[in-house]
């Protein structure tokens, strides 16, 4: 019997996915979540990671294995590694943020001059 919230009745689903293997759920899985959040399809995505030389577009090192998008317009920019995607998830996709951020680990960001005991001036 349905219940209004899924198409199959519970247990007719439970029965379907108990003969399904995992491997064959977590592939679909995947495929589904690609294309429900993002829109791409794997063939589409890997692509994408062709196209990028097969590493990261931001640290060129690691294998990219997350599909990176701009969450005001949901549109895909690139794949890129879980480091790289989860610091831009922290900077919330702040170019200004970021730019500062980098100027810090540059050294460029705090450099005063002491004018006087306990006195600082930033360079300008």
């Amino acid at each position: 019997m349905r219940d209004g919230l899924q198409c199959y009745c519970r247990p007719c689903a439970a029965e379907y996915l108990s003969t399904r293997c995992k491997a064959c759920r977590a592939i679909e899985g995947r495929a589904g979540h690609l294309k429900r959040s993002y829109g791409v399809t794997e063939e589409e995505r890997d692509l994408m990671i062709a196209a990028q030389g097969g590493l990261c577009g931001i640290c060129q090192e690691a294998p990219p294995e997350h599909v990176d998008h701009d969450h005001q317009t949901g549109k895909v920019r690139g794949v890129l590694c879980f480091s790289c995607n989860a610091a831009l998830g922290q900077f919330k996709d702040r170019p200004d943020v970021i730019r500062r951020a980098a100027a810090y680990v540059e050294g460029n960001l705090w450099n005063p001059t002491l004018v006087a005991q306990g006195v600082y001036r930033q360079p300008s």
